[in-house]
């Protein structure tokens, strides 16, 4: 594909439109649309995207929800005679803020400091949603090709009733292409696809010793406490050398590409002396095997302690399924494991929690090849092709509604955007680039 002639007007129009796209994802980023806390949030932010979208030249703009669930926007700009349809995807909803004191700036007021715009939601998704309206604004409305835009509101929570939604809406999402705004580049300036992406599942375990707590000093020593055995418990998930010990989980193809221990230790920042969890490439360890993680435990704050005890102790882990794995069977292995591995006999109850599907998606055939030329002409270097250990189950439920269409799965991120984390950022000269391949890539659709 030749973009000689769409690469300079196109560009033009996206530089012409920056300005706007910040400020239009600085208004997004002030609705709190955090799906696990805020449905109102969510709600108004749906409304606006919808508003945004009409404003963009959409022929129709709805929002849906099935299933009790939140809310998606599925907006449409008719293909003409002839053309393929484009499905743009993204997610308006966020992750909550945490620790509001450890942030440099308000989460949810868009700051600009140096290149780098930081909010939450500015780079996980509201940045893909911005760049998805900003690309269709760069033909003024009138893409060459058909476009569906289709932003949910679950993605953080596990897309529960995306779905019920896909089911419903079947029709009005069809396309030949589809396009995932939703992972992370390989590093700033770097763009890339992503061919592989983990599942996602987790439980709670609860354990309990005693009948009610007791005095620490009279029976210390005889009898176990909770939290103590649940520390044992949870300590067996992993070996000596870190690597996961729960058996029957699904492992995948090792990775294609080095990840360098140096970037990972940037990156991460990572203490001076911790030692890193298993054996092996990091690329494998964080793509294509399964991680274990103790997401949380409910036991007797510091603050609140005297000496007694615990009778009862809960945790929760989290999983992470190897691409090609099955999220619901993984998540009995581990079920299974806490079930029989409880130490000093002590009574266990494991409540499954969701499980999200881990995600192959291949990147062949002529539209992957347009898109790998989008690629070069905007950002000068074609696309690394990349696993990424975050869960996106709603890419295996596209694949199955539709599975003639190509998938390409893309970012407006790079690895210092601390998504889900404090001061979460987007660089905005690789936001702008990323709406340049997005608007190259329909101008060549349409070829």
């Amino acid at each position: 594909m030749d973009f000689t002639s769409d690469l300079p007007v196109l560009r033009a129009k996206v530089d012409e439109l920056a300005d706007g796209a910040v400020e239009q994802l600085s208004q997004l980023m002030a609705i709190q649309s955090v799906s696990s806390l805020n449905p109102d949030g969510v709600n108004e932010h749906a409304q606006a995207v919808a508003d945004a979208a009409r404003a963009a030249g959409a022929a129709d703009a709805t929002v849906v929800s099935e299933a009790g669930g939140l809310p998606a926007v599925i907006a449409h700009w008719p293909a003409p005679q002839g053309q393929p349809t484009i499905l743009l995807y993204s997610h308006g909803d966020v992750q909550p803020t945490g620790d509001v004191s450890q942030w440099h700036s308000e989460p949810f007021v868009a700051t600009k400091r140096g290149e780098r715009l930081f909010g939450r939601g500015s780079a996980d998704d509201k940045g893909g949603v911005v760049s998805h309206l900003t690309a269709l604004k760069a033909f003024d409305g009138n893409p060459p090709v058909g476009v569906t835009l289709f932003v949910e509101h679950e993605e953080e929570i596990g897309s529960p009733s995306m779905t019920s939604i896909i089911e419903a809406h079947k029709d009005e999402l069809a396309a030949d292409v589809i396009v995932v705004a939703d992972s992370v580049n390989w590093d700033q300036g770097e763009p890339s696809v992503t061919t592989t992406l983990r599942g996602v599942a987790d439980c709670v375990v609860e354990l309990r010793t005693l009948d009610h707590p007791l005095h620490s000093g009279q029976f210390g020593g005889v009898v176990p406490d909770a939290l103590t055995a649940m520390c044992k418990l949870l300590a067996t998930l992993h070996d000596e050398n870190g690597d996961v010990a729960v058996a029957g989980l699904h492992s995948a193809e090792p990775a294609s590409v080095e990840y360098p221990e140096e970037r990972l230790r940037t990156e991460t920042a990572i203490l001076d002396g911790v030692d890193w969890l298993g054996t092996g490439n990091p690329a494998d360890k964080m793509w294509t095997r399964p991680s274990l993680s103790v997401l949380a435990i409910d036991a007797t704050p510091v603050a609140e302690a005297i000496n007694i005890l615990p009778s009862v102790c809960r945790a929760k882990v989290g999983l992470r399924v190897a691409p090609g794995g099955d999220a619901t069977q993984d998540l009995e292995a581990l079920m299974d494991h806490l079930r029989t591995h409880v130490p000093y006999g002590a009574q266990v109850e494991v409540t499954p929690g969701e499980a999200g599907a881990p995600g192959v998606v291949p990147f062949e055939g002529p539209y992957a090849e347009i898109a790998n030329q989008a690629f070069k002409a905007a950002w000068g270097t074609e696309p690394v092709q990349m696993g990424t250990g975050g869960a996106i189950p709603l890419i295996t439920d596209l694949q199955h509604a539709f599975p003639q269409a190509t998938v390409l799965v893309t970012a407006v991120t790079d690895p210092d955007s601390r998504m889900h984390g404090l001061d979460e950022s987007l660089h905005l000269g690789d936001f702008r680039k990323a709406i340049l391949t997005e608007a190259l890539i329909l101008a060549g659709m349409a070829k």
